[in-house]
């Protein structure tokens, strides 16, 4: 099959024929219709994973059809169009039986701990446990988008976050999974502010139910900022881009009594991000973390996107050929794509 590989962190990556992947015996192997580019898999490029040896396929947001199912896979058979989290779960850990699959203790993610969906084929664990049918009516490239950065989305404002209409929600960072906590958090009956350095994804984020928009190129203290929008800062804040800077301004950026959940990757050298506590201590706000989402929780969420409520589809804003993933990969790190697909990956 075709592939994209790299073999250094950091280098570049390119397109090459590989051994088509065996499904386990609890696993599939799903032909892939359309994968999404994601900015977790440039921080795997760089190296911030520990879970990735070399050489290496990433790609980790996928929709498409089984191709195969293994011997102990009861719930799917070829032909069946299907969807996954980024996190495959075992099923039977202590978590898993908790139905916290999304941080279950033996997960393993396509992309990440074996080679992913930047691929005409990919290897899922745990099939019975891990996949999400597709409704026919959903396009693969709308199915792929929901694996990572919509279905984070969800959990995060919804879940984790608990949002209710008529607060105020904080977005630090208007990628993928920024601009899908706008539009969910909007959906909610929340008011949004959406914080960027770039016009063009603040311009998004208006579309996608953004009341309020900072533009943090600009702005001196983007906190500051949040709170004088909200009248005292934010009830809910989100940092979905994944820096120290971020981090601290979603944090300091909340009322009394805020939550803040942390979506965005933190890499640094020393494996650890500095966080106001003083101020969490002092208003007593809640820090969260959110990772994923359990196959099982899509029900509600497929519901709102079959009414309408939610349209995943809308942030889809470009699609691109296997080959063009390399250079895609590698502009993320300036300039990271709000929604961009990868289709027809056998091309």
């Amino acid at each position: 099959m075709r592939a994209v590989v790299f073999e250094q962190y950091g280098e570049p990556a390119e397109v090459r024929e590989v051994a088509d992947p065996r499904p386990a015996e609890h696993g599939v192997v799903v032909r892939v219709e359309a994968t999404g580019l994601c900015r977790s898999d440039w921080h795997g490029w760089q190296g911030h994973d520990p879970d990735i040896a070399l050489p290496h396929v990433p790609g980790h947001e996928l929709a498409g059809v089984v191709e195969e199912a293994g011997a102990r896979v009861t719930g799917w058979r070829p032909g069946d169009r299907v969807t996954v989290p980024f996190v495959c779960a075992c099923g039977t850990c202590p978590a898993c039986a908790a139905g916290d699959q999304q941080v279950c203790e033996r997960q393993t993610q396509p992309g990440f701990t074996h080679w992913g969906s930047f691929a005409q084929y990919v290897a899922l664990d745990h099939a019975d446990v891990n996949l999400v049918a597709v409704p026919e009516e959903m396009s693969y490239a709308t199915a792929a988008s929901l694996g990572c950065r919509f279905a984070t989305a969800y959990r995060a404002v919804v879940q984790q976050g608990r949002v209710a209409a008529g607060e105020w929600v904080a977005v630090h960072g208007c990628g993928g999974v920024g601009l899908s906590a706008v539009m969910i958090a909007a959906a909610s009956g929340a008011r949004v502010v959406a914080v960027d350095v770039s016009p063009q994804a603040l311009d998004l984020a208006r579309t996608f139910g953004a009341t309020r928009c900072v533009d943090a190129s600009r702005a001196e203290d983007t906190a500051a900022a949040v709170r004088d929008l909200t009248g005292g800062g934010a009830h809910l804040s989100l940092d979905a881009l994944g820096s120290p800077a971020t981090c601290a301004a979603s944090i300091d950026g909340l009322r009394r009594r805020g939550r803040h959940v942390q979506v965005g990757l933190l890499p640094s050298p020393a494996g650890t991000t500095p966080v106001p506590m003083a101020r969490a201590i002092a208003l007593e706000l809640e820090l969260l973390g959110s990772h994923g989402m359990a196959a099982h929780t899509y029900p509600p969420m497929l519901e709102l996107v079959r009414a309408g409520v939610l349209r995943p589809d809308l942030l889809v804003t470009s699609t691109i050929t296997l080959d063009a993933v390399p250079s895609a990969l590698a502009a993320m790190g300036t300039a990271p794509g709000a929604g961009v697909t990868v289709a027809e990956p056998w091309s």
